[in-house]
């Protein structure tokens, strides 16, 4: 397993406000790429009705963002560690902000949905390339930190995008959120040609196998074999109950869709502050520690949530900061796992795939909730809580996964590597 222990040719050390600037850049990378995803959300409403859609259509344009991220995930497996990181970010973030200015500039539902696909197709490289910088920049022992920072992004995203998405969408037309995306992108892609560091060390390997003997090579090490199905198991605690909450927080609870963006804005606010701090406490007491007590209590959200009867709007709030507290504050040191666990030689192709997994486990898992859940004569939700104890058994699941990963020697004793 030495093979997969880090190398002191895998960092690229940089000065700590040029590492800052760098964290930040990458943080609003990934925010216009979770912005693009999540603005579709809110919106919903007005494509069923300009574009003439159903339900059902209006679902797959959501999925063929997920999926498309997938599929264009394991084909990145083939090139991500072929070519230098920055020149390659900046290729991929250019025709990110291309397919989403086709999104603003589309007028029909077959324009939009090629559109959406070809965004996701970009975009779903983006967040493996982004971890993948960032363990190739920043040590193990600081990393919680740094993946707390360009995670704070969602909840950036869920506090400025809900709200500003449909004020933008009332104020303009559907078209201006998406318009917003490709003026940000463009600034953060101006700023990554400047904060982002040449990274061309995992090039200088002479022993490199052709394209699918590196993929070969990345799926065969047990090490990221562990780590594909902690991967796998963690998304599917969450977004078996993600994708339906909305539906049930109007059918089942009376929740208007007036309040719903303040939902979003009181538990993206709270992940804002609990993010960090989540990401400084992983580095001092330990990235597995910390995420196995975080899976122990998911649990609690899950339940409360799916179980809740109408209660004052006040005590859902509180749930639902409970929710997106820790559900998503498990992602902070599992990223931090994940990232460490790859061989950094062939870190790029892991993490692509990796990504490529986490994409069609979201998938997955929204189709598997989507079939438990059902609907009494009366019109509310049914069975949403069977969802909540399959998530809750993923999570238990990823406990015992994520003690099986191995992770560099020397990061103190909560992260000794473990036998398998």
């Amino acid at each position: 397993m030495a093979d997969s222990q880090q190398s002191p040719m895998s960092h690229t050390s940089l000065p700590p406000q040029r590492e800052r600037w760098l964290l930040l850049t990458l943080a609003g990378i990934q925010f216009t790429y979770i912005l693009d995803f999540m603005v579709m959300m809110p919106l919903g409403p007005q494509f069923t009705r300009l574009f003439a859609i159903s339900d059902a259509q209006f679902g797959a344009l959501v999925s063929a963002y997920t999926f498309s991220a997938g599929a264009s995930g394991l084909a990145a497996s083939a090139y991500l560690d072929r070519f230098d990181r920055k020149r390659l970010l900046l290729v991929l973030y250019t025709l990110f902000a291309l397919s989403t200015m086709g999104c603003a500039l589309a007028g029909s539902y077959s324009q939009f949905f090629a559109a959406r696909v070809g965004a996701g197709v970009f975009g779903g490289v983006l967040s493996a390339l982004i971890q993948t910088i960032l363990a190739d920049v920043v040590p193990f022992e600081r990393r919680g930190r740094a993946m707390g920072v360009v995670m704070s992004s969602f909840s950036v995203s869920t506090v400025a995008g809900v709200p500003l998405g449909l004020y933008l969408a009332a104020a303009f037309s559907w078209h201006a959120p998406f318009w917003l995306v490709v003026g940000l992108s463009a600034l953060f892609g101006v700023m990554a040609y400047f904060a982002v560091p040449q990274l061309r060390c995992h090039l200088d390997h002479p022993d490199r196998h052709s394209v699918w003997g590196e993929i070969v090579a990345t799926v065969s090490e047990r090490n990221h074999q562990w780590s594909f199905a902690f991967t796998m198991v963690s998304i599917l605690t969450s977004f078996m109950v993600i994708p339906y909450i909305t539906i049930y927080l109007e059918t089942n609870l009376g929740v208007s869709n007036r309040q719903i963006p303040l939902l979003y804005l009181a538990g993206g606010a709270a992940t804002l502050i609990s993010a960090r701090w989540i990401g400084v406490t992983s580095d001092r007491l330990g990235k597995r520690l910390v995420f196995e007590r975080l899976a122990v209590l998911v649990g609690l959200p899950l339940f409360t949530l799916t179980l809740m009867p109408p209660a004052p709007f006040w005590v859902l709030t509180l749930v639902y900061v409970l929710f997106f507290v820790i559900v998503t504050g498990r992602m902070i040191p599992s990223m931090a796992i994940i990232s460490a666990a790859a061989n950094p030689r062939r870190r790029g192709t892991f993490m692509a795939i990796s990504g490529a997994l986490q994409s069609f486990s979201m998938g997955l898992a929204a189709l598997v909730g989507g079939l438990i859940i059902g609907r009494s004569p009366d019109g509310l939700v049914t069975g949403y809580w069977i969802t909540a104890l399959l998530g809750t058994l993923a999570s238990f699941a990823s406990v015992w996964l994520v003690r099986r990963i191995r992770l560099p020697e020397g990061t103190g004793p909560r992260e000794l590597p473990k036998s398998n």
